[in-house]
């Protein structure tokens, strides 16, 4: 046990210069940290709790989800009766189903089963479930027919949902520069979002809370808009307001003739004629080939910008628009134009999302929680190394520099994975520090019995490394895995708690073992004492 090969002394004493290496940079001057390479220049992220920032709870409308998917059921069904010369009337989505009125009681049969014949296999989960239809069809006696999505097909409306409201969530947040965002799930339809460093909630609910829908449709001039705003709109146009006070109200067509999802980059820049802040956009070859056309078959007419339902821009179209470019100016400041590209490069939501619960910390609040941590960290770690000197002498001294290297190995291995460091964090920091001294406890206890015994320096400690290995292994063993436990299935703090837990374990378990071991038979070897000091 207490002879070292030199490989595995080499091997120690690199994983040592390892943590002290990663762990470095927290303690340095951002001057020099930007002289080190990217992979030596990592640091601690700190935590909601300690740098203050934004907690917010999101909620995906769900309705708005079920209205939107029956719309598009609505729109198919359609097209087949009319293709199947089926007489209909009164298609409506209202109260979470679709309607649609069969005229010639003869066909309503027929209709059912064509409408029947749209619906898709869903999934039955996780648990292997059966697979059911995405909707249920029903007729009444009367000619009604009746589509409702089934509860199957809502959940998986719903899971899919939230999966890419968070994924688009991120890259919008992201883009802002902020440091190591959590957002994640929680429950069936909610996300959890924390913005450390943040000091301005309402820009980013702003940011986070519009859906970004963007489209290009045609004006319609067909009638003026103050008929249009008297009841007298066109069939297949609407009235949409405008961001443009000299036009509160624009009537525009329904369809969209070209989605955002076509667009491949938004970039923020300055008109060359008026020096205003606009968006410059590019669209993929498909959507730049659907603009080039557009504009050259409707050269005089206006192309309104809808974002959300809000027409941003109108303007007319003096001449075709070849290579997909295209300019986006609204009566923008530079951070609202910057805020609307970055909504485009990272794509609409698939629902809005909603604000239940808004919490923000300050960066005051995070500061004393910081210094709180330091004062409890100092004192804790004092009161271990007079106790671990006072207690076993010599090998107390080695086990209180095992103790330093074991927490510049955590801090080391925080920096190195990126880890988020929260208020808990800094509380599994400080039990580690208590428990990282309880291997050595075991080993020299049982060095001083080996001693009692009659046994000589040597085969005392020996003998206590080995036999007091099994039970530090057993007992931090079990403590890991209540960590790992924590990790799986706790949430925000509760994680960080177990992360820096569970890595000073590992940490803590090696540098009693080993690195202690290390310095107690590099000792040995060379004084050869008669007595051990302890």
């Amino acid at each position: 046990m207490l002879y070292f090969q030199t490989w595995k002394t080499i091997l120690v004493i690199t994983i040592c210069l390892l943590g002290i290496v990663f762990a470095a940079p927290n303690v340095m001057p951002q001057e020099m940290r930007d002289q080190l390479p990217s992979f030596f220049s990592k640091t601690l992220n700190l935590g909601l709790d300690l740098s203050g920032g934004v907690h917010l709870l999101w909620e995906v409308e769900t309705d708005v989800l079920v209205s939107n998917r029956l719309e598009t059921i609505e729109e198919d069904a359609r097209l087949v009766l009319l293709a199947n010369d089926l007489g209909y009337a009164n298609l409506r989505v209202a109260d979470g189903q679709f309607t649609v009125q069969i005229r010639n009681l003869a066909e309503l049969s027929q209709a059912q089963e064509l409408i029947e014949e749209m619906a898709t296999p869903v999934d039955g989960g996780l648990l292997g479930g059966a697979p059911s239809q995405e909707f249920a069809v029903s007729a009444s006696e009367g000619g009604l027919i009746t589509v409702v999505l089934t509860e199957q097909a809502q959940d998986q409306l719903v899971s899919q949902a939230v999966t890419q409201s968070i994924e688009i969530v991120r890259r919008r947040i992201d883009e802002l520069g902020t440091r190591e965002p959590t957002i994640q799930r929680q429950g069936r339809n909610r996300i959890i979002m924390q913005v450390p460093g943040e000091s301005d909630p309402q820009r980013i609910k702003d940011l986070v809370g519009t859906t970004a829908q963007m489209e290009f449709r045609m004006h319609d001039s067909s009638v003026p808009i103050s008929e249009a705003q008297a009841g007298r709109v066109p069939p297949g146009s609407e009235v949409l307001p405008s961001s443009n006070p000299q036009e509160p109200n624009i009537l525009v067509r329904r369809r969209a003739l070209i989605d955002g999802d076509r667009l491949t980059n938004a970039q923020t820049g300055f008109d060359q004629n008026s020096g205003e802040p606009v968006v410059n956009i590019r669209f993929d070859n498909r959507g730049a080939q659907t603009f080039a056309r557009i504009t050259r078959e409707n050269v005089g007419s206006r192309f309104a910008i809808v974002l959300d339902e809000l027409v941003i821009t109108a303007p007319r179209i003096n001449e075709s628009i070849p290579g997909g470019n295209a300019q986006i100016s609204g009566n923008f400041t530079p951070e609202t134009a910057n805020d609307l590209a970055i909504l485009l490069r990272a794509g609409a939501l698939p629902a809005p999302l909603t604000v239940v619960e808004e919490r923000t910390v300050g960066p005051g609040l995070g500061q004393d929680s910081i210094d709180s941590g330091k004062i409890a960290a100092m004192i804790g770690f004092a009161l271990v190394i007079v106790f671990m000197i006072a207690s076993y002498g010599l090998f107390g001294i080695y086990a209180n520099i095992a103790l330093i290297i074991n927490v510049i190995l955590i801090g080391g291995a925080l920096s190195f994975l990126q880890a988020t460091l929260t208020l808990p964090g800094i509380a599994g920091i400080i039990l580690t520090i208590g428990m990282a001294v309880d291997a050595n406890v075991l080993i020299f206890e049982r060095i001083r019995e080996e001693v009692a015994a009659g046994k000589t320096p040597i085969n005392a400690t020996e003998t206590g490394y080995s036999r007091a290995l099994g039970t530090i292994l057993d007992a931090n063993i079990t403590t890991l895995i209540a960590a790992v436990i924590l990790f799986m299935m706790g949430a925000g703090p509760v994680k960080g708690f177990a992360v820096t837990l569970g890595i000073g374990i590992i940490t803590s378990v090696f540098t009693a073992v080993t690195v202690t071991r290390l310095m107690v038979a590099t000792w040995l070897r060379t004084k050869r004492p008669n007595k051990l000091p302890i």
